[in-house]
């Protein structure tokens, strides 16, 4: 029996995986940089920001983490209360 770490770098020798992983991360890592910031930048806590979405503290931090790992997307809806609660708007665009 293989390792997570083992069975991760086997994995991550296929081209295919590799990209994917890298792309995710890429992703996923520009929005939580974004979200972060702003929650930073208008010096709010989880708790706080969860108190403006009516929602609990940990859901925040579900969030958080999910952009971190990746392994859940959140809503545009969850996205727009969230910025919202830092005193934000959401902005998407396609470029």
């Amino acid at each position: 029996m293989q390792t997570h770490d083992q069975l991760v770098k086997k994995l991550m020798r296929r081209p295919g995986v590799r990209a994917e992983v890298e792309r995710i991360e890429r992703d996923e890592t520009v929005l939580l940089d974004a979200l972060l910031k702003a929650r930073q930048e208008a010096r709010l806590t989880q708790a706080r920001i969860a108190e403006r979405m009516g929602t609990q503290a940990p859901a925040v931090a579900r969030l958080e983490r999910s952009l971190a790992t990746g392994k859940h997307s959140p809503s545009i809806a969850t996205l727009r209360k969230y910025v919202k609660a830092c005193g934000k708007s959401l902005v998407l665009r396609v470029a």
